[in-house]
């Protein structure tokens, strides 16, 4: 695998020690039906881990998937949510998960299903690109989205003819890659800041993805969503307009929301519960045109949030018991982080700071018991301290931590 290919996946942040670790969430980290319960007044995000059966290409793989359901048996409206790719060898990813997205989708009556493709995290085969060439690199990965689809048809709790398709960065290729196939049952695809970046080298990828969009247009008959923001580091707005109008020009059906500035960096935008605002009314429009469910079904309990003490202002560093230097370093570092945030930290000088995604304040303490002998507490929680004589301790995550 070459490393020069660096697509940025959808990321929510936690900190060791001096370093951070970029995780999947949602994020993020996705249906109404006559034998769903529509009065269901609360319920939780009942996730599953799975490991499917697919074809990719001409061989037969193994994809970890992460699975969200509403309450009932179905048969669901399916949302096949593509992660995005972090530097490095894909099979060290973690999971993606799309918490965010996939909460407001499961209200909505949706299942949800987070493929990990050909050499991701716990899938197996091996991860495969070519190069440059930007077109051929997402017809690979969209090998898998059909394999993946072609299991989930197959099972009684999918409605097999009302299918969304989406993606984020690299599976945001993927996902229009996918568009040309003509996939029996698929809606509408939903393209979040879709597209792959070649650092170093004599690639010319801006070219390539135009010349990827172009044909992935004149293939398709599929509608399409997309979302590039302003500020994002990857794919700006004019590129994005350059990958727009090359997928128009040859045939391609596609509304581009080119939204402002988000945070320090739009491409994450969809793993943020911030990004909700953004995405959500475009995307209800866009799924009422086409026939799908976009009414809530389900209702998820609102978390209290904890209440702020008198134990120190948050920006008072020196007042946080149990940090050694590198730990008050650390808690520096988190103070310039975006909301959501949370810092937790415990009697044996452990700590650990999580912002962005779904729960910051579950993953921290997760993060941070993870080397801690002794139990983690949270610290801070977005603006201000929440620490006190008998702090909080909240469910756990799932991330690693530093001291």
């Amino acid at each position: 695998m070459s490393d020069s290919l660096v697509p940025k996946r959808d990321v929510e942040k936690t900190a060791t020690l001096g370093r951070l670790v970029k995780i999947a969430a949602l994020g993020l980290c996705l249906f109404s039906s006559a034998s769903f319960a529509q009065q269901a007044a609360e319920a939780t995000l009942d996730e599953q881990v799975m490991i499917i059966p697919a074809r990719s290409g001409n061989i037969m793989i193994e994809m970890e998937t992460t699975v969200f359901k509403p309450p009932g048996t179905g048969p669901f409206p399916l949302v096949v949510m593509n992660h995005g790719k972090d530097p490095g060898d894909p099979q060290y990813q973690k999971r993606d998960r799309f918490l965010v997205l996939s909460r407001e989708f499961v209200k909505r009556g949706y299942a949800v299903v987070v493929p990990m493709r050909r050499g991701f995290s716990k899938s197996t085969g091996t991860y495969l690109e070519d190069g440059c060439n930007m077109t051929h690199n997402g017809q690979l990965q969209a090998n898998d989205l059909v394999g993946s689809l072609e299991y989930f048809r197959q099972q009684p709790w999918v409605d097999k003819d009302r299918i969304i398709v989406a993606g984020q960065s690299y599976g945001g290729l993927a996902t229009m890659a996918f568009g040309t196939r003509n996939f029996p049952g698929v809606k509408g695809l939903i393209n979040f800041s879709g597209g792959l970046r070649a650092d170093g080298g004599t690639c010319q990828w801006q070219g390539e993805l135009v010349t990827a969009f172009a044909e992935y247009g004149g293939k398709s008959t599929l509608p399409s969503l997309w979302f590039y923001g302003q500020n994002d580091s990857y794919f700006n707005h004019e590129l994005a307009n350059r990958l727009h109008n090359a997928y128009l020009t040859s045939g391609g059906n596609a509304k581009l929301v080119a939204y402002p500035a988000f945070k320090r960096d739009a491409h994450g935008m969809v793993g943020s519960r911030d990004g909700v605002k953004i995405w959500w009314p475009e995307t209800e429009h866009f799924l009422r045109q086409i026939g799908m469910p976009t009414e809530k079904v389900v209702t998820f309990a609102e978390k209290r949030p904890l209440p702020k003490t008198d134990f120190a202002a948050i920006d008072n560093v020196d007042a946080i018991p149990f940090l050694k230097d590198t730990g008050r370093e650390a808690y520096r570092i988190f103070l310039s982080k975006s909301l959501p945030r949370a810092f937790a930290l415990s009697a044996s000088g452990e700590w650990s700071w999580a912002e962005e995604g779904d729960d910051p304040a579950e993953r921290v303490l997760t993060s941070c018991q993870a080397s801690s002998g002794a139990p983690c507490k949270l610290y801070a929680v977005d603006d201000y301290v929440v620490w006190s004589a008998n702090p909080v301790n909240l469910p756990s995550g799932n991330i690693s931590a530093g001291k």
